[in-house]
């Protein structure tokens, strides 16, 4: 134990005396969206901050830049241990870091950046040792779930005149993966296989569902709401996929009078 407290007020001497120098550890930082690609410029990437989980101190931030990778090699082929997913131009963050004894990080990615209402975020921590490098293979990749769901129309606050008791409202909403991958039936990100649907509240009353159909475009889709009741009307599309539990909304108001 003498020896154990010995060794480390030797350490704690040398880094006061400024002997122990800091060494450069590069880190490669991926966001790779649930069931999809990497998050990339396409999308505004992802904000990745770099703390020292000890002391709160931000060490690195940044932003994912680069494409969402090869689809084959990402979402069709075989995956085998020690597999690379990413290539040369791949999205990532790369942190550069100088620390002078081992640090524990806590890696924190928020995005897509270009879909605010969409956001979400994932984090992990990890010891980094001086000098070792942590970029081999795809770096640290982060798991991002969601859909980037966006509301289209109706517009928030968006005012509905009910004509003989009765107003038709179209929602319109844009669902695609996180990395900005194209949902379409038959696709590879097939419509077919989520839950796309618009929960609809009358000042705060039990939500109706109505189902959002493939709108002709990739990525839209639309349905219609039959407008009984003026009111304050909630609604929320959301996108569910039962296999993997890939869950995303956004939501939108208006007002039938």
């Amino acid at each position: 134990m003498a020896r154990i407290l010995t060794g480390v007020a030797l350490m704690a001497l040398l880094i006061s005396a400024g002997i122990v120098q800091a060494l450069e550890t590069r880190v490669d930082v991926r966001v790779r969206t649930k069931d999809a690609k990497f998050l990339g410029t396409s999308m505004g990437g992802a904000l990745v901050s770099i703390r020292n989980t000890d002391t709160g101190e931000l060490l690195s931030t940044g932003v994912t830049a680069g494409t969402t990778g090869n689809t084959a090699t990402i979402m069709v082929n075989p995956h085998v241990r020690g597999g690379v997913l990413s290539d040369a131009q791949s999205a990532l963050f790369r942190a550069v870091l100088d620390i002078d004894v081992p640090t524990r990080i806590e890696v924190r990615a928020a995005g897509p950046l270009s879909q605010r209402q969409a956001m979400g975020e994932a984090s992990v921590t990890q010891w980094l040792i001086p000098g070792k490098h942590v970029t081999a293979g795809d770096g640290l990749v982060l798991e991002l779930p969601g859909f980037a769901v966006d509301v289209l129309a109706p517009p928030t606050n968006h005012a509905v005149t009910l004509e003989d008791g009765l107003a038709t409202v179209t929602v319109r909403a844009s669902v695609m993966m996180m990395c900005g991958c194209p949902v379409a039936p038959g696709g590879l990100w097939n419509a077919d296989g989520y839950e796309i649907r618009a929960m609809v509240r009358l000042d705060g009353s039990a939500p109706e569902e109505v189902p959002l159909h493939f709108a002709g475009e990739s990525s839209q889709f639309m349905g219609e709401l039959a407008v009984r009741k003026p009111g304050v009307y909630e609604v929320t599309v959301y996108a569910f996929d039962p296999a993997t539990g890939n869950t995303g909304l956004d939501r939108t108001t208006f007002i039938a009078q």
